[in-house]
């Protein structure tokens, strides 16, 4: 196991993704945010099987900073609700963990 995390969001739109990615990446709460464009989501909202069109962030941080993304996320966000959920990385290549860890701060 390492230290290093995989968050996961999702956007409606790729302007709101690059202005989430920009800042989680600026604010060194990320080492680095990949965004998947036009994903398909289908999920349960209020009662209602809803389904939309979305963009998806893969965000690298470190468990400590997770929980800064959350806050980051939470504040840049025009969800309601946001996903946010955290993956624990367990293994990987070493120079690559360490960039991340050293590039969140």
């Amino acid at each position: 196991m390492t230290d290093t995390r995989l968050a996961l969001t999702t956007a409606g739109s790729q302007e709101e993704a690059r202005k989430i990615g920009q800042a989680l990446v600026e604010r060194r709460l990320a080492a680095c945010v990949n965004i998947v464009p036009q994903v398909r989501s289908i999920y349960r909202w209020q009662g209602k099987v809803e389904e939309s069109q979305e963009w998806l962030l893969l965000i690298k941080t470190t468990s400590a900073g997770f929980a800064r993304v959350q806050e980051a996320i939470k504040e840049l966000h025009s969800y309601d609700l946001p996903e946010c959920i955290c993956v624990p990385v367990e293994q990987g290549s070493l120079e690559y963990l360490d960039w991340i860890g050293n590039s969140v701060g």
